[in-house]
């Protein structure tokens, strides 16, 4: 397209050139060749006033001397014999002829000027009546250096002028070509590489109207992709893993179901079932790690989630004996998540307070909204965790038998969205505390700064 563009503007770049170069060139001739003739024509006047009042030779040649073309030798003067009273005056010829008798005859007898070409230039024959009523002509040599002067120095302008426009009109047309070019160039590629599976591919919106609408559309479908992608991939991987929840109550209930086969079966049956969940959300995180994708995030009301997920949570915690308590809930208290991805979250982490920790064990769910922050904090008074980071560390990896490490990985996956983090440590409780840090705007620094909150914290829960 881009050399096609070229060849066209190229073609109609020379039609045109040749279209008035040409004729202007044959104008530039014209001019210099009227200029020439016309000059030698005032120079044969100058000559008609002596032969109007005389014919002697040697005062014809001091009146050819006297102009300019005559002082070259370029002026002849052809009188023929003239009867004055009784006395025939012979022929006069003044100066050197070029043209021939039958030139010369022929302007003597039409009457008027011409010219004839003669070796090395043109003759002007200039008619001019003398005493007798006979006609004289007056011969002036045009050469061909004067006829064609200043041509070829204007011939060589035009000829410049043309290449000018032509390379111009190429340059042009070249650029405009890679500007149209281009971004078709780029969206062929970028729908290539999409089609390949490299989601990240985007199309610089640049170029003409018409494609940077297409670019528009590209990018928009791009992203409508991955989004479509990721949302089912962790869709997936969710949904899996909120199954831990009814798979704790059943496994739970199994415990109590005493010795014998059907119990037996029922516990087996749930353990295989856990089984199933954990590789289903294994092969979902490892297709959500290859496939980068974009989390679109939406605000939501921590408090209401939490309330909601303390009431589902309670009846479990009432079978097992455990004291539960909620505070900071009374109030809305907005975070940039969404409700279905803090609701994961949060059953992520009461879920693992039920796993990790034996019956009876208390806990509390406390939510602390500051100007830059919002920190919801899981405390337990269970056992406690020995090397915090590397429990930690389990949502990047198996998390051991009966653990999938999904639970924290979703936890933390919710926190780092929003510029925040999660960390463990030890509560008040005497057990394992998780701090979810949920930051409302964009940190400054690397990690956000959460001295101040810590401190109102620790003088709320005590």
């Amino acid at each position: 397209m881009r050399w096609a563009l070229v060849k066209v503007c190229l073609a109609v770049t020379v039609m045109v050139v040749v279209a008035f170069a040409v004729p202007l060139a044959l104008v530039v001739k014209e001019t210099a060749q009227d200029r020439a003739f016309s000059n030698a024509e005032r120079q044969a006047s100058a000559i008609g006033p002596a032969l109007a009042i005389t014919t002697d030779r040697q005062q014809l040649k001091f009146a050819v001397a006297s102009t300019q073309a005559g002082g070259a030798g370029r002026i002849a003067v052809h009188v023929p014999a003239v009867e004055r009273g009784n006395r025939t005056h012979p022929p006069v010829e003044v100066g050197s002829p070029r043209a021939s008798r039958a030139a010369l005859k022929a302007a003597q007898r039409l009457g008027r000027a011409s010219k004839v070409r003669v070796d090395g230039g043109y003759a002007l024959l200039q008619p001019t009546a003398v005493t007798g009523g006979k006609v004289a002509v007056v011969e002036v040599f045009v050469p061909d250096d004067e006829v064609t002067n200043g041509v070829a120095t204007s011939w060589m302008l035009l000829a410049g002028v043309g290449l000018a426009l032509i390379v111009g009109s190429v340059a042009v047309a070249d650029r405009l070509g890679t500007r149209m070019v281009r971004p078709a160039e780029q969206l062929a590629g970028a729908a290539h590489d999409l089609g390949e599976g490299e989601l990240a591919v985007r199309v610089p919106e640049e170029g003409p109207t018409e494609l940077r609408s297409a670019a528009v559309a590209f990018n928009s479908m791009a992203d409508q992709v991955v989004q479509l992608l990721a949302n089912e991939r962790e869709l997936a991987a969710d949904l899996s893993h909120r199954l831990r929840t009814p798979l704790t109550v059943l496994r739970l209930n199994a415990a109590s179901l005493g010795e014998g086969d059907a119990a037996d079966q029922t516990r087996e049956a749930v353990a295989q079932l856990e089984g199933e969940v954990d590789t289903i959300i294994r092969t979902a995180r490892e297709q959500r790690a290859q496939s980068p994708g974009a989390d679109v995030t939406t605000a939501s009301d921590a408090a209401e989630v939490i309330r909601e997920r303390m009431a589902f949570w309670s009846a479990l915690a009432e079978d097992e004996g455990r004291e539960a308590r909620v505070a900071g809930v009374e109030g809305p208290v907005r975070v940039p998540v969404a409700r279905a991805e803090l609701t994961a979250a949060v059953d992520a982490l009461l879920g693992n307070v039920f796993r990790h920790t034996p019956e009876g064990t208390a806990f509390s769910v406390d939510v602390h909204n500051g100007e830059d922050a919002v920190i919801v904090l899981v405390s337990d008074a269970g056992p406690g965790i020995a090397d915090p980071d590397t429990a930690l560390r389990r949502g990047h990896g198996d998390g051991g038998p009966g653990s999938t490490g999904l639970g924290l990985d979703i936890v933390r996956r919710v926190a780092e969205s929003t510029g925040g983090d999660v960390r463990l440590g030890r509560s008040v409780l005497g057990g394992t505390e998780v701090r979810v840090w949920l930051a409302l705007r964009p940190a400054r620094s690397g990690r956000p700064r959460n001295s101040g909150h810590r401190m109102r914290r620790r003088r709320a829960v005590t």
